[in-house]
Formats: structure tokens, C-alpha cells, sequence
């Protein structure tokens, strides 16, 4: 699976700009794999990424703008929902991808998983007590207090493993945050002016495609002129 980031490299705006570093560091620093595909410069990916960008997650104006996050053909989010999924530790849930082992967001997992499991263990089928005689049952309850023991220390061992893999993932989440949080730090007015120049970013692009257009028919209807002179 190939991570997919649509991008700007030409940009005018300061907003997106940053906004496009931001995701860019965080990916290198989880060392996520990913490919930049730039939207000024390749007509085919700027079409692309606006066709494949689920309608419901479109702007009002219809228009997407980096950058925009995909899995291969599957669409992951744009900056503010990768930004979300990052405060909450879910930056491989939004990507589609699996954690690595040891990583907050594994051991998070396997929280969940142990409490279901235990959960389980808590509501037993209650057909087996009526399976066997009470020397049966008492054999299984010898049984369990054996595997009982046996599970205390392999869950010692599974926790102080889980513990130090924890640390580690937290000492490599906390760098990739702070290198990361350096780009996205901005004002309120800041982000208003950078939204403005959005906007006329956004206009600049529709205009060439419409002049291009025009120029096209001029160009067409110009030779038809002179087929028509000959």
C-alpha cells in the first residue's frame, strides 16, 4: 500500500504551504512511506485528486485543496482530519495502516483487545457447568489455577515488554510532535489573511482554465479561417 500526498509545490499561500510541511515531517518521522505527487505542475494528479475526493468532504465551493491524503485509491483525509487523528494517536488508523509493534497507538489496541477478552472470561457459557460430574469439575478447577499461574507470569512478562515498548514510542511521538508543532504554530489573523490568499489562489487556478479554454477556441477558430480562405 502506497501513501499518497497531493501537493502544491508552486503555492502562493502561506497556509497551505505550512500546512503541507506539517504532514510531510510527521510522515518522515513516524518513518511512514509516501509518495508527493505535485498538483501545479501535472495536470493529470490536480484532476485526479478532485475527482477522487469524496463529495461529502468537499468545500463549499466544490474544489479541494492541498494537500489531500489518499491510500492508494482510497481516500484518507485532508490536513484538518490527519490533524485530529495526530492529537488523538490515530495517525495509522487514518492512514489505513497497521501500527508497528510498541508504537502508543498498538498498545492502545492491545488494551482494547485484553479488555474485550477479559470481558469475555467474565460472562463463560453457562452450558459447560452442566457438562460432567462435580470430580470433573473439580479437575477443571485444578486446571485453571495452574493455568492461572502460568498466565500471571506470562502477563508480568507481556507487561513489562509492552511498558518498555510504550517508552520508546512515546520518546519517538513526542520528537516527531515537537519538529512538526514548530511548522503549525500561527495567529488567528494569520490564518484568516492565509485563508484570503486561498481564495485568490483557488480564483488564479479556474481563470488559467478558463483562459486556456478561450485560447483554444480562439486558435481552432482560426483555422477554420484559413481552411476557409484557401
Amino acid at each position: 500500500m502506497v501513501i499518497k500526498v497531493f501537493l502544491a509545490s508552486s503555492s502562493g499561500s502561506t497556509a497551505i504551504k505550512k500546512k503541507q510541511q506539517d504532514v510531510v515531517a510527521f510522515l518522515e518521522a513516524l518513518k511512514v512511506d509516501y509518495t508527493e505527487l505535485d498538483i501545479a505542475c501535472n495536470e493529470q494528479n490536480r484532476m485526479w485528486m478532485r475527482q477522487n475526493v469524496p463529495e461529502e468532504k468537499k468545500p463549499p465551493n466544490g474544489i479541494p485543496l492541498p494537500p489531500q491524503i489518499f491510500n492508494e485509491e482510497s481516500y484518507c483525509g485532508d490536513y484538518d482530519t490527519f490533524f485530529d487523528a495526530k492529537e488523538d494517536n490515530l495517525v495509522y488508523a487514518f492512514l489505513g495502516l497497521p501500527p508497528p509493534p510498541g508504537s502508543k497507538e498498538a498498545v492502545q489496541a492491545q488494551e482494547h483487545i485484553m479488555q474485550n477478552g477479559t470481558h469475555a472470561e467474565e460472562n463463560p457459557d453457562e452450558s459447560v457447568k452442566h457438562n460432567g460430574d462435580a470430580q470433573g469439575e473439580e479437575e477443571g478447577q485444578t486446571g485453571d489455577e495452574e493455568e492461572g499461574e502460568g498466565g500471571e507470569a506470562d502477563d508480568e512478562g507481556t507487561e513489562l515488554e509492552t511498558s518498555r515498548g510504550e517508552d520508546l514510542a512515546e520518546e519517538e511521538e513526542k520528537e516527531a510532535v515537537e519538529e512538526t508543532d514548530e511548522v503549525t504554530e500561527d495567529t488567528e489573523a494569520q490564518e484568516e489573511e492565509e485563508e484570503e490568499q486561498e481564495e485568490e489562489e483557488l480564483q488564479q487556478l479556474e481563470d488559467q482554465d478558463e483562459q486556456g479554454s478561450e485560447e483554444e477556441e480562439e486558435d481552432l477558430e482560426g483555422t477554420q479561417a484559413e481552411e476557409e480562405a484557401e
